[in-house]
């Protein structure tokens, strides 16, 4: 397991560097759902470097290891980043995303992907099978919590309630649900395509103990899951309001980048962004890419 990262500037390096490389993917991929991914970046990094969740990348299945879903699977790229990066598989595979027959491909696949505990994809699916993994470990009486991510667009399906229902019935206190609250999802606004009312209250009228936080903000996300672990006999929830496309100026707040992929010159762009943005924390980003070689990241960079 790499050593946690529990002062804030080295977690906020961290983030820049893992997105720095999430970006370089997708563009040389020439795929991908970047919106959705960037704007997570903060809470996957807050969760497997600050201290928060109990894995290791050298012994995946660890019977004791705290399960993690990604129930927005789109965000599928943001995890491999991660995961690469904290040796559950050679960071060289990250050439290969959504690559024919990668063990890396658009969506979560938990057959194909170490470190990945759920395949998913269709909406709504991924909270229903972390709820199912939070049960199994209080049936068995295992310590380990499950964590997983919504995304805002995902709680207008019906099963995510059905799911939600059961928790509470059962008192699922390891049951740790992060909503990415950016807002859009694939045909604009949220509450242009169904409105979700208030979430926080809709949350705790089914039974969950509900905080609400700026979901890039290192701190108050550590914070908000110390304060998880501090509440007994619920569920969680929280609602981690965020900037769909954060960290790339073109890409925020934009519903088209859901899911549309970077040209050539939109990804030298993007690159030049975040690199600018790192100079305060670090000299030479281009010395933390997991999976280029320098010349493949000149060539992306100078498109």
């Amino acid at each position: 397991m790499k050593e946690l990262l529990q002062d804030y500037y080295q977690l906020r390096k961290k983030t820049e560097e893992i997105r720095y490389n999430l970006t370089a993917m997708m563009a040389y991929a020439g795929s991908g759902h970047p919106g959705g991914s960037l704007s997570v970046l903060e809470v996957l990094t807050t969760l497997y470097y600050g201290g928060v969740m109990c894995c290791d990348g050298q012994n995946p299945l660890a019977g004791d290891r705290d399960r993690f879903v990604m129930s927005k699977g789109h965000a599928s790229p943001a995890l491999y980043v991660v995961l690469a990066d904290l040796g559950y598989f050679p960071a060289a595979k990250l050439k290969e995303f959504d690559a024919d027959d990668s063990m890396l491909p658009k969506h979560c696949n938990r057959l194909k992907t170490p470190g990945v505990e759920a395949s998913t994809g269709a909406l709504g699916q991924g909270f229903s099978m972390a709820l199912g993994m939070a049960l199994a470990g209080k049936m068995d009486g295992k310590q380990y919590d499950v964590y997983c991510v919504l995304g805002d667009g995902e709680c207008q399906s019906g099963e995510v309630w059905e799911a939600a229902m059961a928790a509470a019935k059962y008192n699922l206190d390891n049951f740790k649900v992060i909503i990415d609250n950016n807002r859009l999802q694939i045909d604009g606004f949220t509450d242009d395509i169904m409105p979700l009312g208030d979430l926080k209250v809709k949350w705790e009228a089914f039974g969950f103990h509900t905080q609400e936080c700026d979901g890039h903000d290192l701190k108050a996300l550590r914070e908000s899951f110390d304060r998880m672990n501090e509440t007994k006999g619920c569920p969680h929830v929280l609602i981690a309001d965020t900037v769909k496309g954060k960290g790339v100026s073109y890409m925020e707040n934009e519903a088209d980048w859901h899911s549309r992929k970077m040209t050539k010159a939109e990804g030298a762009a993007a690159l030049k962004e975040i690199e600018q943005a790192y100079a305060a924390y670090g000299k030479d980003i281009d010395e933390k890419i997991l999976f280029l070689k320098a010349e493949e990241l000149a060539e992306l960079k100078n498109a």
